[in-house]
Parts: structure tokens; sequence; C-alpha cells
């Protein structure tokens, strides 16, 4: 379907999702809550897309919260739990403020790279609110419990180089080479067996939850599971052959 908050590309097995509202701080509003969520059930019933990069327009912000932090509105409209559910892994180009909302839209990706201009924060509580789609959650995970707790009870904002510091991003890139890293780094683990990268990030989230022992186990059955796959024998042959193997996600 086509979309008017969002463009939506894919190519060599990439697909490549921009926030595109650049005149409004690329601001989530319901609309563009909508158009992300059906654009990440398609992905995950798509066979053939393997890595899914997310940035946004306009070069300055990456997303600047959401339309209902800016207006007195009980209406709630996740974006995050759309990115979240994506089974295949996720990697930011944040390139630039990630603030509120648009922050819990970054901490839903798995690998966040950032611009060196880039800001990070949760202005929520001195608007008398709190992080609702995700960010108390998924913030602690990251960062530890002493530093969400910090950041999000000041309402802080903290630049790029502390967002590294402290976990939060991946690594920091000067803004003019962002979209190419990132693109570099989606390009490279799209190279890898798809099954195996969606039973990567399935064993790291959903260990997080469970106990060491439990984890354990869960690694080990989708460890054997792969062992089932086309996409296995055709890495141990390519292996042997010494050539670059050709993956069909089978």
């Amino acid at each position: 379907m086509p979309y008017s908050t969002i463009i939506y590309t894919k190519k060599d097995h990439v697909a490549y999702i921009t926030l595109n509202r650049p005149e409004a701080d690329n601001v989530i509003n319901q609309q563009l809550a909508q158009e992300l969520e059906d654009v990440c059930r398609g992905i995950n019933q798509d066979e053939d897309i393997y890595v899914v990069m997310l940035t946004g327009a306009g070069g300055k912000v990456f997303c600047g919260g959401s339309q209902l932090e800016l207006e007195k509105s009980g209406t709630v409209y996740s974006a995050a739990t759309a990115i979240a559910g994506i089974d295949r892994p996720v990697v930011a180009a944040i390139n630039g403020d990630a603030l509120g909302q648009g922050l819990e839209l970054a901490l839903s990706c798995d690998i966040r790279l950032a611009s060196d201009k880039a800001r990070f924060g949760f202005p929520q509580v001195a608007q008398g609110l709190i992080p609702f789609d995700g960010g108390t959650q998924r913030l602690p995970r990251i960062v530890g419990k002493g530093k969400a707790l910090e950041l999000i009870l000041t309402a802080e904002t903290i630049i790029a180089e502390e967002a590294f510091e402290i976990g939060l991003v991946n690594k920091v890139v000067a803004g003019a080479n962002l979209a190419a890293e990132a693109e570099a780094l989606a390009k490279t683990i799209a190279s890898k067996g798809p099954i195996a990268l969606r039973y990567i990030k399935e064993a790291v989230n959903k260990g997080l939850d469970l106990t060491l022992e439990q984890g354990l186990r869960l690694e080990a059955d989708l460890y054997f599971l792969l062992h089932t796959t086309a996409d296995r024998a055709e890495g141990i042959t390519a292996f042997l052959e010494k050539r670059p193997p050709q993956f069909k996600g089978k």
C-alpha cells in the first residue's frame, strides 16, 4: 500500500524504513503509527527480507517524540511495539534527536548507530507524564536500572557521546557518514543465514526474561533446529568449497 508518513523500500534482502514527516520533526502521529504497524507486519511475512534499517528524513531529527506529548490528548498509539515485533534484526540510523517516543522507537531496534549531532532524552516527566511505549522497560535493560532512572526522572537530554558511553548506542558516526555506515552494517548482517539471524534475535530477546538454565535450553533447541535447514547444509558446503554461501532462508 502507498504510505504518506513513511518511505519504505527494499533491496538486496534489506528493508529500509524512513520516518517521513521532516516538517514536523518526524513526530509520531496516529497515521505514522498505523503505517509503521502495517509495514512491520508485511516485513514479517516477506521471506526475502533478512535485515531492516530504520532512520528519519530531513537529516536533523530522527524522531522528535509523539503528537500526544505535544497536545492535551489521552490517545495512545504505539510505534515501538511494531518495530520491536519485527523478527529480523533491525538497525537504527539515528540521524538526529531521538526524544520521548522517538527514543522509545530507537530502543526497540536491535543495533543503534547515531550521528555525532544526535541527542537523546525522555522529557515526559517534566510534562507530568511517563514514557508509555516501552521506555521504562527497555532503557534499564540496555543501560542499567540506575542510569535509566536518572535519565527518566530528571528529563535530562544527553549528547551522542554520552549515549555511547552508557551503552545506549553502539557507535557514534559523523552525520555525513551515518547512512552509508548503517547500510554497510545492515548488508553485512544480511549476508549471513537468514534463519540463523532470526533465531539469534529470538534467543537473545527471550533469554533476557528466562533463567540461565531456561535460556540455555532455548539456545540449544534453536541450534538443533538449524541443522534441519537447507541453509545449514549450504553454509557447510560453502565453507568446504571456500566460497561465499548462497543462503535461501530455507
